[in-house]
């Protein structure tokens, strides 16, 4: 299989993926499919169809009543593992409106919501600007608003990467202005007028490259069959769960779960989680880490 795989042009790849993705969550595939898909021929697309077959014999046979090739009793995915996040990725893409629905490889959508989050609205040619300066190695002049100003500012900065905090994408620079790595959101850059080239290391970014792993397990007050199920809810195993973080994201990771207040505040049902090694963490159990600089 590998073999045969390596001698596949990428677009055919594509395809016989898109095929195996079909059978695997729909459990049907046809010519049509493929074309209304890929814009292929009828031709191509039955060639498609043969070559999956000969590479995956048992994964789909075809349906005379119903005029499409099904799912195999034996189906086994040859081109890439089943993945729920992905699935469930697509449907997030259409909620946001980042994808068309016919752009993805879902046959009938089912009835979905994703709950609404505000438009962080980045000017694509912000973070086009952005990006070039972090692959060059450059420092950029950015118009930036800044909560603790009533007015935007002019500053320095030497982007080295973007995050995502949950909610918000920044860009993770040296200040040339404070003096240290920071975040600014991306939304706050209003203009950018100059750049040159950085004599700021990212290596120097400590908090970025550095990471910690976070355990978490059941709220300690909830009855066992409630820990049983957030068990399964965090993919909890042997009483905690472990998640790695760079430092730098520590302060919106723990927000984002809802670990970075003191857990006696909400009931456990609310809190559900708890962190079981905030003590190596090195923060108080009632204040959690210390937010980070930010270009607020």
């Amino acid at each position: 299989m590998n073999r045969n795989r390596s001698e596949l042009r990428w677009g055919v790849e594509q395809r016989l993926e898109f095929i195996e993705f079909r059978l695997f969550w729909d459990g049907h595939v046809n010519r049509s499919d493929l074309m209304d898909q890929f814009g292929i021929s009828v031709n191509q697309a039955s060639l498609d169809l043969s070559r999956y077959i000969e590479m995956a014999p048992d994964n789909m046979v075809y349906d005379k009543s119903a005029r499409t090739y099904v799912r195999g009793r034996d189906f086994v995915c040859r081109f890439r593992p089943p993945d729920a996040a992905r699935y469930l990725a697509q449907l997030r893409l259409i909620a946001d409106d980042v994808m068309d629905p016919a752009e993805c490889w879902i046959a009938k959508l089912p009835p979905f919501a994703v709950a609404p989050t505000p438009v962080r609205g980045v000017d694509p040619v912000t973070l086009r600007a952005v990006l070039s300066a972090i692959q060059r190695s450059e420092e950029i002049e950015v118009k930036y608003q800044s909560l603790s100003s009533p007015e935007p500012r002019w500053r320095w900065i030497a982007p080295h990467a973007i995050g995502f905090d949950g909610f918000r994408w920044h860009t993770r620079a040296y200040c040339l202005t404070d003096e240290y790595f920071k975040d600014f959101l991306l939304s706050r850059i209003l203009d950018i007028r100059g750049s040159r080239k950085s004599e700021t290391s990212a290596h120097e970014d400590h908090d970025w490259h550095s990471e910690v792993t976070l355990e978490v397990g059941p709220h300690p007050d909830l009855s066992e069959a409630q820990a049983k199920v957030i068990a399964l809810d965090y993919g909890i195993r042997g009483g905690k769960a472990k998640i790695t973080v760079r430092r730098a994201l520590l302060y919106y990771a723990l927000r984002r779960l809802g670990l970075d207040t003191d857990p006696a505040a909400r009931r456990p049902q609310d809190q559900q989680i708890v962190l079981l090694n905030r003590d190596a963490l090195g923060a108080p159990a009632s204040s959690g880490p210390r937010r980070p600089q930010t270009g607020r």
